[in-house]
């Protein structure tokens, strides 16, 4: 018997990778979704066997049968539909990144312990079996201790998944997706994993230049931890590059050196190298790990099943509203740093 009825509000292409978790679980369904386009809602329900549809959120807050939400708008529009959420006493899971301001976050951090009710941002990353995986061994002393992490994110534009124009353009409108593409949209999965691998961040230096004045690539963040740990991005924007992938062309590459090994993850949301998708390096020897789930949707699968274990079982989402917080304090120390050309230390940004 089904145990929680979920309102999705926001019907857009990403969805198709939110909807197999609750596919996948005995006791949580999509029973109403809302999307402003009166044909996707429909369209949306009729894919998902929901049973309501609706193109005002309001509604959708008012209905007495959903008892928790999972938003996914445009990032601008993320703090006012949570706390409208918090405040008519649905759980909520939002889309990354978790609002545009840390003072947004503190809105909705505060209406989810005001009402009563828990606060989920869903960032899948963290949830990809391969840095699980990653997490384990370093945990069991693979590679000795961590002394660096160092992540790649390279752009394409040719292959991938067709996204509509419109989904495209607010993403380009820093007023509405609170950053650039690359460092502060999908970097947020990026600075997320940093934090989620090795802690608290100390400091960040960055620098960020502009592909053809859109795309916030070529670009260099380094950071250290507050355990003294240090890590970096390096994002790059290939406008003819191809790249093998079902979704997004975004080549995700992570490296962590530790005092006795090396562990390589070779992939997340795409498939540019024919590699194995995790390697250890240790005491002379090279070992693969293949026999895994890979696949990006496997993330999110494990991410929608989680909400729905803390939501009927108890707990705290291992991504509450002060984590996702902590990230977009990072991400804009990126953007700060590069911008004034100093050091920024996250904590100290507060708006």
């Amino acid at each position: 018997m089904t145990e929680l009825n979920v309102g999705i509000i926001g019907c857009g292409r990403i969805t198709d990778l939110h909807a197999p978790g609750y596919a996948r679980s005995e006791r949580a369904r999509i029973f109403a979704v809302c999307d402003v386009n009166q044909d996707v809602a429909e369209r949306r329900k009729h894919e998902w066997g929901a049973e309501r549809a609706y193109t005002d959120y309001h509604q959708l807050l008012s209905d007495p049968d959903v008892q928790a939400v999972e938003i996914i708008v445009p990032h601008h529009l993320h703090k006012q539909v949570c706390v409208d959420a918090c405040e008519a006493g649905k759980h909520v899971s939002v889309q990354k990144p978790m609002a545009l301001t840390v003072s947004e976050c503190d809105a909705m951090i505060r209406a989810a312990r005001e009402n009563n009710v828990k606060l989920k941002v869903f960032e899948n990353f963290v949830f990809y079996p391969p840095y699980v995986k990653t997490k384990e061994l370093i945990a069991d002393g693979a590679i000795g201790e961590p002394l660096s992490m160092r992540i790649h994110l390279g752009g394409g534009a040719r292959g991938g998944w067709k996204v509509p124009l419109s989904a495209w353009l607010w993403r380009l409108n820093e007023e509405k997706c609170g950053g650039g593409p690359n460092i502060f949209d999908d970097g947020y999965h990026k600075f997320s994993i940093a934090i989620d691998f090795f802690g608290d961040i100390d400091v960040v230096n960055g620098w960020v230049d502009r592909s053809f004045g859109i795309v916030d690539a070529p670009a260099m963040i380094s950071w250290k931890y507050k355990s003294g740990m240090v890590g970096y991005l390096d994002s790059t924007f290939s406008p003819h590059m191809t790249m093998k992938s079902k979704y997004y062309t975004a080549d995700e590459r992570v490296e962590i050196t530790g005092t006795q090994g090396v562990i390589n993850i070779a992939r997340c949301t795409a498939r540019l190298l024919d590699e194995p998708v995790l390697t250890l390096y240790r005491d002379g020897r090279t070992t693969a790990f293949e026999d895994m789930r890979d696949d990006w949707v496997d993330s999110f699968i494990d991410s929608t099943l989680h909400y729905v274990d803390v939501l009927l079982d108890g707990g705290d989402p291992s991504l509450s509203g002060e984590r996702g917080r902590q990230v977009l304090q990072f991400s804009h120390a990126a953007i700060k740093s590069s911008r004034e050309g100093a050091p920024v230390r996250p904590d100290e940004i507060l708006v």
